[in-house]
């Protein structure tokens, strides 16, 4: 009983039980980077239950989570690949649209162009443009409705919109239901509200909300000064 009672705290310690966690099997083996080096058996004879290959070794475990990081990186690379072949694609077709759009003399020429190109070249599904001001030309892609509300609505404090609207908004707009999506987008020059242009796609999500705006800011600018030019000027 003595000889217990002259026992140090540290040595009462030591002949405790000590209950090994997870973390604290971590913690050393990140605390001590070499412990496998000192026991080089036990990295030949450790066994890993793998759900699809049974037991396996230290060593293969690591290799076949190499091997998924390997194919984890190809398929992002892949996907950036198609990514931005589809972005040169499209900033090809929106170079030659500026072009041509440049070359339009009447309003006439400008909606048929736009319409040619969204309808053929990007195969959409319409095109309606919504004035803000009345204009005596006329043209089967401008929306004649009152949109205002779906201005309020989906563009009071943005420069698009990406997504469905409501039924009773696209036959405002398109003058039927539509199944898939749309793009508005809201139309200024020198800080004057001219409308917004409406595409559609049968694709539910072909237009989607992170979609990246930096080639479609290029051409709102440009198609609301050429509006401004052939529409309201001559209106």
């Amino acid at each position: 009983m003595n000889n217990e009672n002259n026992l140090t705290q540290e040595q009462l310690m030591q002949r405790e039980e000590i209950s090994l966690t997870d973390d604290i099997i971590v913690s050393f083996l990140q605390d001590n980077p070499e412990f496998f080096n000192r026991h080089p058996e036990l990295v030949a004879n450790l066994r890993i239950n793998d759900k699809q290959r049974g037991t396996v070794s230290l060593v293969e475990r690591q290799q076949l989570q190499l091997r998924e990081k390997i194919r984890t990186l190809e398929e992002e690379i892949t996907q950036l690949m198609g990514i931005a072949n589809q972005n040169e694609q499209l900033f090809g077709l929106y170079s030659d649209l500026y072009l041509r759009l440049l070359d339009c003399q009447t309003a006439k020429e400008l909606l048929d162009c736009l319409y040619q190109a969204t309808t053929e070249l990007l195969s959409l599904s319409d095109l309606k443009l919504w004035l803000a001001e009345p204009t005596q030309f006329t043209h089967e892609c401008l929306c004649l409705q009152d949109c205002r509300g779906i201005l309020q609505n989906r563009l009071n404090k943005d420069e698009y919109y990406f997504g469905r609207i409501q039924q009773s908004e696209q036959e405002l707009i398109f003058t039927s239901e539509l199944q898939g999506s749309v793009v508005l987008i809201k139309l200024e020059h020198d800080e004057q509200l001219i409308g917004f242009l409406a595409i559609s796609s049968q694709d539910a999500e072909h237009f989607d909300p992170r979609m990246d705006t930096l080639l479609l800011a290029q051409f709102k600018k440009l198609l609301a000064k050429l509006l401004h030019r052939h529409l309201l000027d001559n209106a």
